[in-house]
């Protein structure tokens, strides 16, 4: 997310060219939406924006998403600003003008710290999923799943906010690589709204569905 439409672009295209894929926010106020209800490797942040502060929106992705890993990429080069950044929970800072493939060899490195280290929990928004217990908490307390509620959960998670085609859940839930013509997957996502709520899961029609908690 970033201030500058022009520097956005030249990011993104860069990060793409990476094989990476790419969400970007031209300010403040929708890529803290976005941060907050999805789920990224990686956020890089400016903190010059037109809409919101930077460092509110830091402070407020860090406090609702403790795990989200957040690059800084500003302007502000002063030692305070980078201090500042830092103190509230960014992982790395670097300064405009920067050079790219500097960028994409910090990108690279945060990657591959987080590729070493082993995911035991999927948070978007207030939803955590246990992968250990297998249980979620949606801020009420951790509710039991059984084994197919887990793994459907876990697969709309993993693409929260995007939507995820039926043959995609049947291929990856129950293993079956063509449509048997079954309603399985209505009657599991029923089941996770009457556990998590009925607008945790989004149906979008002739597609599938998408997690859409906040």
């Amino acid at each position: 997310m970033d201030d500058e439409q022009r520097i956005v672009n030249f990011v993104r295209r860069g990060l793409e060219a990476e094989g990476l894929e790419v969400d970007a926010a031209g300010g403040g106020e929708e890529g803290l939406q976005l941060a907050l209800s999805r789920s990224y490797d990686l956020v890089i942040l400016d903190l010059v924006m037109p809409d919101v502060d930077g460092l509110s929106v830091l402070h407020q992705i860090v406090e609702r998403k403790p795990s989200q890993p957040v690059l800084v990429l500003s302007a502000l080069s002063d030692t305070a600003s980078k201090v500042r950044s830092l103190e509230l929970g960014a992982e790395d800072y670097l300064s405009k003008p920067f050079s790219l493939e500097e960028l994409l060899a910090r990108v690279r490195a945060r990657l591959r710290t987080a590729a070493r280290t082993d995911q035991t929990k999927l948070v978007v928004g207030r939803t955590t999923l246990d992968l250990i217990r297998r249980q979620v908490d949606d801020g009420r307390g951790p509710v039991p799943l059984a084994d197919r509620e887990f793994l459907l959960l876990q697969e709309l998670m993993r693409h929260a906010g995007r939507s995820v085609s039926k043959e995609r859940l049947l291929s990856s839930v129950w293993g079956y690589h063509f449509d048997p013509g079954s309603n399985v997957v209505d009657v599991y996502v029923r089941r996770l709204r009457a556990k998590l709520g009925p607008d945790v899961i989004t149906t979008i029609r002739g597609v599938g569905y998408r997690f859409d908690a906040s």
